[in-house]
């Protein structure tokens, strides 16, 4: 079993922010990161002009994430003309190739999501990491869903107990204010992301469940 070392802080990303009174609330709690949804069948999926709004009010420190799921080029574009963004999160069946191909275009750092079910995924973390600047080691979505992420699903984190990447990653999947402690724990992460796991209805986020969430991951 893996345990953190005392006095790293582990960065959280609140994930799926709809309006300016989340980029508040997660400002506030101390996150790292913030993610924008550009996906229509998202309840978290924002506009672009939307979008803008978001990223210009967050403050200087917040990493503004862009989520896509398997963008044309013209997407891709469309986003990165109009926001100002500090990375990419590819979540969809990207290639390692398009990741490459999505860093050049862009000239952002590329976070490429990798979902996990049992052991027989993990080799697909270890193509990625070769090629992606960050990891977002996910759960595979349940059968029948549209939805690529933010399903409140997780997986078995002893998978990746012990485990290394050269590469920085960050723990999704079903993280909850009450479980990220122990799944920081299990796995050794040193990031995580939330999105359904502060809401109180799909793409409605609390800001106490944020700003408890931000002060689990960093006990």
């Amino acid at each position: 079993m893996r345990v953190t070392q005392p006095g790293r802080a582990v960065r959280s990303k609140i994930c799926g922010l709809t309006m300016l009174a989340d980029v508040d609330a997660a400002a506030q709690a101390g996150a790292a990161y913030i993610g924008l949804v550009f996906f229509p069948k998202s309840p978290r999926n924002v506009e672009i002009a939307q979008a803008r709004d978001l990223a210009v009010a967050a403050p200087v420190g917040l990493a503004k994430v862009a989520l896509l799921v398997n963008p044309d080029d013209a997407m891709l574009a469309a986003v990165v003309d109009a926001v100002p963004l500090d990375m990419i999160q590819l979540h969809g069946s990207e290639s390692p190739e398009r990741v490459l191909d999505v860093r050049r275009r862009t000239g952002l750092p590329v976070m490429k999501a990798v979902g996990l079910r049992t052991a027989d995924d993990l080799p697909t973390l270890d193509a990625y990491a070769a090629v992606a600047d960050q990891l977002l080691v996910d759960a595979k979505p349940p059968e029948g869903t549209d939805l690529p992420g933010g399903n409140g699903v997780g997986f078995d984190w002893t998978l990746i107990a012990g485990r290394d990447w050269t590469t920085p990653w960050m723990l999704a999947g079903g993280l909850t204010p009450d479980n990220v402690g122990e799944a920081i724990r299990l796995t050794g992460a040193r990031q995580v992301d939330v999105s359904s796991g502060v809401e109180t209805a799909p793409g409605m986020k609390d800001a106490a469940r944020i700003a408890a969430f931000v002060a689990a991951a960093s006990a």
